[in-house]
């Protein structure tokens, strides 16, 4: 008998020689009690959560934890079914609702997930006969709807505009083009160059998708996203978001006004082929979207306290992903996963928990710290957070030593 797992044996191999060093484990970190969107208890001691994708701070905001336990009591603890079943309650209609009135678009899905609302939407949009092009540092997620889907796929240059549209002008006539392309890029924090991109994939003939998972709630006038801040929304035809990130849930969605977009929910497999979101979660995110379209005061904090963190770090020695702070992702770059590894831990002795990442995630051999920022992180936050960096790395130091 051949075992299937045995082709993983040197990831595996991988892992254990980490956990042999004694080091913290950095993909078991275990939140014993959450305090705040920027506190928690890890290991027994209160810690800075610098990687928790809380943009806008809404996971303990008041309202929003009210709305889901009035939909717990009057719904239940769960669907049980799919959308197209059982599975769409009241809560799904109205946050559905909500997304319209957000990004002022005719049509809404939500899927169970972020991770699902790719894998529908690119999967049913583009098929075998059909070609999607995609930047080369584009979200498993997105990938993995391109193999679910069977169409042809065009990987071009990260954020290249000419390289685009030189694949572009490669596909045979006739052929369904979809362009795919992301807002805010998760490793680097880097934003698209999306009025260079989305031009060159209209005058092709293309539809385009973009992923605003990392800058819905505050990029752009509404906080729709980077397609917004750039002036593209009569451009994109789909745009595709998560509620586990500025909405502070979970869950998925899918925006379009293409006269045709409810179609989809009859096709999508990872949206009918799977139970609807619990309704507690659903009224939860509703009652955040709504707040969301009036957050001007947690994106001005949030904007602050990036760019603050962003500056201090590079003051401090840091090897940077970006120049400035093009989002809320503030990437420290690594030397070797060695390197990376120390310091994470440093960082966690020190009371900070950031997430480390590495090959696949990231581009090949580009080793990182990632923090993301919160709307409710203070620039005196920022400022102890680069100090507790600082002392991580002598610390990391001198255990490499």
């Amino acid at each position: 008998m051949t075992d299937l797992l045995s082709k993983y044996d040197a990831i595996r191999a991988e892992y254990e020689v980490l956990l042999a060093t004694g080091l913290a484990d950095p993909f078991g970190v275990v939140m014993e009690r959450v305090l705040s969107p920027t506190r928690a208890i890890i290991r027994g001691r209160e810690t800075i959560l610098v990687g928790t994708y809380n943009y806008m701070g809404m996971t303990f905001d008041p309202d929003v934890i009210a709305a889901g336990k009035r939909a717990m009591d009057e719904f239940g603890a769960g669907s049980t079914g799919s959308r197209v079943l059982n599975g769409t309650f009241a809560t799904h209609v109205a946050v559905e609702a909500a997304l319209r009135d957000f990004y002022g678009t005719t049509g809404a899905i939500v899927f169970s997930t972020g991770y699902q609302a790719n894998l529908g939407m690119v999967s049913a949009l583009a098929g075998k006969d059909d070609v999607i092009l995609l930047d080369a540092d584009s979200h498993a997620s997105i990938w993995d709807g391109c193999r679910l889907g069977q169409a042809e796929v065009v990987r071009f240059r990260h954020n290249d505009a000419a390289d685009l549209e030189k694949r572009l002008r490669r596909v045979p006539a006739g052929k369904g083009k979809l362009v795919i392309l992301e807002g805010v890029y998760s490793m680097l924090g880097d934003v698209a160059p999306l009025r260079e991109l989305v031009p060159v994939a209209k005058r092709a003939g293309a539809m385009v998708l973009v992923d605003e998972a990392h800058a819905m709630g505050f990029f752009g006038q509404h906080g729709r996203g980077v397609y917004e801040e750039q002036g593209l929304e009569g451009e994109v035809d789909f745009v595709v978001g998560t509620f586990s990130k500025s909405v502070g849930t979970v869950g998925g969605f899918a925006v379009s006004s293409h006269p045709h977009f409810e179609i989809l929910r009859l096709v999508a497999n990872p949206y009918r082929f799977t139970a609807s979101l619990p309704p507690a979660v659903a009224a939860s995110a509703e009652a955040s979207i709504r707040k969301l379209m009036t957050a001007s005061d947690k994106r001005a904090r949030l904007w602050a306290a990036s760019r603050a963190l962003h500056a201090s770090l590079k003051a401090a020695g840091f090897r940077m992903a970006t120049e400035t702070a093009e989002s809320a992702i503030i990437a420290v770059l690594m030397p070797s996963q060695e390197a990376a590894v120390l310091m994470w831990s440093a960082l966690l002795d020190q009371g900070i928990y950031c997430n480390l990442a590495r090959p696949p995630a990231t581009p090949m051999g580009v080793f990182l710290l990632r923090c993301s920022l919160s709307s409710e992180h203070s620039l005196e936050d920022a400022a102890e957070i680069t100090r507790r960096f600082i002392a991580a790395r002598a610390a990391s130091a001198a255990l490499a030593a």
